[in-house]
């Protein structure tokens, strides 16, 4: 398999790699810099401790058995050799000149350290030096210790730590492999997904893995794909019904053209039939491309709102007024619930649209002698009007609730062309209700009717007027 060396799995796996060699060298660096001064200092700080104890129990104690006893045993245990020289005792030591070493400490105030090269024990020693003021007189005390086993133990140290590299970085290499693969395993199985949904294949699904983070980029491209397979099909639906809708009134403007050009033109009253047939179906095709082109300004966020108070109880009013023709050709019973006067800040002519397509669509779907009621108040936190219309018609079924706000969907899959409607009028509903930022919904069941309705914010006038 070829090696991607930009590829997720290769970067954590050399990562991880070079970090743990870079932690094994500079563990092994300070323990070799450091290992050899610290075992000297330590060593010195030994011999001065031995100096203080020998001078408590060897000179302070007058040289009695027990004091000179403890002090043999410290000397054992801390493997050091001891010298304690009289001021005025002469008798030669073994460590070089007693008296020159008395000079020596005299120089540096009573206490020096030195190391120096034992030529028969091939050893490098410490010594350390005091003078001692005693009641009885001034005594000199030396404590020598070798320096040698430092080396042994740096020599061990290597050999073993050169195995000690070779099993963490095996060890390093097999767990940063395992680490990477875990986390570039799932991102690659959903890059493979990406590229089948890029090809429109939407049973693409897409799998996170163990980890937080890419089980919700899972999610949300999961989500993505559901949504994305919804819109191919809605598309394919919209350019189905657009060009059934474009297509048949320009076949009736043609059609009745000819017949004019061929038949009627001659005949005023068969002449003027067939204009009218074609200046309706020439306003049908305006009213689509203006509810068209409505609709994708507001949906891409260019369309600017004209807020301004006004009374929406009012409003609708006159809505059921302008709709009065229709309602009494129904034998419907329309009945308002609404205040005397209820004002609200929005766009006055878009909220209006708004009422009046709920209004149409109650009229449409609500049989002969059935009623229609129209509610609007204010909600307990006096800044919140609710509105709706609710009808007795044939309702909507649960599955396609969550569907009728989109473009051309009816209740039925079936789509027909109506010269009263371009099939766009939920659709530019949820668009200005977005646009307000308003919350807004629908409740229906079959056989028992709907409710459609929104809910606006409306702040009080003083809060209008800072915006």
């Amino acid at each position: 398999m070829k090696v991607d060396r930009h590829g997720m799995r290769f970067v954590i796996w050399i990562f991880y790699f070079v970090f743990s060699i870079a932690i094994v060298l500079l563990l092994g660096f300070l323990q070799f810099l450091l290992i050899k001064p610290y075992y000297r200092t330590n060593q010195i700080r030994i011999v001065k401790h031995v100096s203080d104890e020998i001078t408590e129990y060897v000179i302070h104690h007058h040289n009695d058995s027990e004091s000179l006893a403890k002090a043999t045993q410290l000397t054992v245990d801390n493997n050091v050799c001891v010298l304690a020289q009289n001021a005025i005792n002469d008798s030669p030591i073994s460590l070089r000149d007693g008296k020159q070493l008395q000079r020596y400490l005299n120089e540096h105030e009573g206490e020096a350290s030195f190391n120096i090269f034992n030529s028969r024990t091939q050893q490098e020693m410490v010594i350390y030096g005091r003078k001692i003021s005693a009641n009885l007189g001034n005594y000199y005390l030396f404590v020598n210790s070798p320096l040698e086993p430092v080396d042994n133990i740096v020599t061990f140290f290597s050999q073993q730590y050169v195995l000690y590299t070779i099993i963490i970085i095996g060890l390093a290499s097999l767990f940063s492999f395992f680490i990477s693969n875990q986390i570039a395993k799932p991102i690659m199985n959903m890059k493979e997904e990406a590229t089948k949904l890029s090809n429109a294949n939407y049973e693409a699904t897409f799998d996170g893995g163990g980890f937080t983070e890419t089980k919700e980029l899972a999610s949300t491209l999961n989500g993505a794909t559901d949504k994305l397979s919804k819109i191919d099909e809605l598309r394919k639906d919209l350019i189905a019904n657009v060009s059934h809708d474009i297509k048949t009134p320009l076949t009736s403007i043609k059609a009745y053209a000819e017949m004019i050009k061929d038949i009627s033109g001659d005949n005023e009253e068969k002449r003027n039939e067939h204009l009218n047939v074609i200046i309706q179906e020439a306003d049908y095709l305006d009213h689509l491309v203006t509810d068209m082109s409505e609709l994708s300004k507001m949906q891409s966020g260019n369309y600017t709102l004209r807020y301004s108070n006004f009374d929406i109880a009012e409003k609708i009013r006159d809505i059921v007024r302008l709709n009065e023709v229709l309602i009494k050709e129904g034998n419907l019973n329309v009945h308002l619930e609404i205040p005397k006067e209820l004002i609200v800040y929005a766009d006055e002519i878009k909220i209006s649209q708004v009422i009046y397509n709920f209004l149409s669509n109650a009229i449409k779907h609500t049989p002969d002698g059935k009623n229609i009621w129209v509610t609007a108040y204010l909600l307990e936190d006096e800044e919140t009007v609710h509105v709706g219309i609710k009808d007795e018609g044939e309702g909507i079924a649960k599955e396609e609730l969550p569907y009728i706000w989109d473009r051309y969907q009816k209740s039925s899959k079936s789509f027909s062309r109506s010269l009263t409607s371009t099939g766009l009028g939920l659709s530019i509903v949820k668009a200005i209700l977005d646009t307000h930022k308003a919350s807004y919904g629908v409740e229906s069941e079959v056989g028992k009717g709907s409710i459609f309705w929104f809910e606006i914010h409306s702040p009080k006038e003083d809060e209008n007027e800072t915006e």
